[in-house]
């Protein structure tokens, strides 16, 4: 199995194919943002790209490191590790960049993302909401 390496992001529909352990990046919309009371810190996304969803965990000290990014992203490139348990897979981020600037520029007629970002679709801008419950 050929899977792109970070930077590179692997698209929603290819998780399943991806070895639990292994290190791969995700880039999507942020769907949701969620930092329950009863998780000491951590931070819960979910993010959306054309052919599905990620569930991202954000672990406290990563929170702090990628702050700003976490809180204030709409489309976000995250670096981490698969895992998996039953039926749910999720990644746990070591790596989280915000790469909203990549949304404004969609518009432009000659737009092409660069070799080392993710591709973007039309469907990026289709109005999906980035709810929060971050403080």
């Amino acid at each position: 199995m050929s899977l792109p390496s970070p930077p590179s992001a692997l698209v929603a529909a290819r998780l399943p194919e991806v070895t639990p352990g292994a290190r791969i990046a995700v880039a999507g919309l942020v769907l949701v943002r969620q930092r329950p009371g009863t998780a000491k810190g951590v931070v819960f996304l979910t993010l959306e790209d054309e052919t599905g969803v990620v569930n991202v965990v954000v672990w406290r000290k990563v929170f702090e490191r990628f702050r700003r990014a976490v809180i204030a992203g709409r489309l976000l490139r995250v670096t981490g590790r698969v895992e998996r348990q039953g039926d749910v897979l999720h990644l746990v981020a070591e790596e989280i960049v915000d790469i909203s600037d990549l949304l404004d520029r969609l518009a432009e007629p000659d737009f092409v993302p660069a070799p080392d970002q993710p591709p973007c679709t039309a469907r990026l801008s289709s109005g999906a909401s980035a709810r929060s419950n971050l403080p």
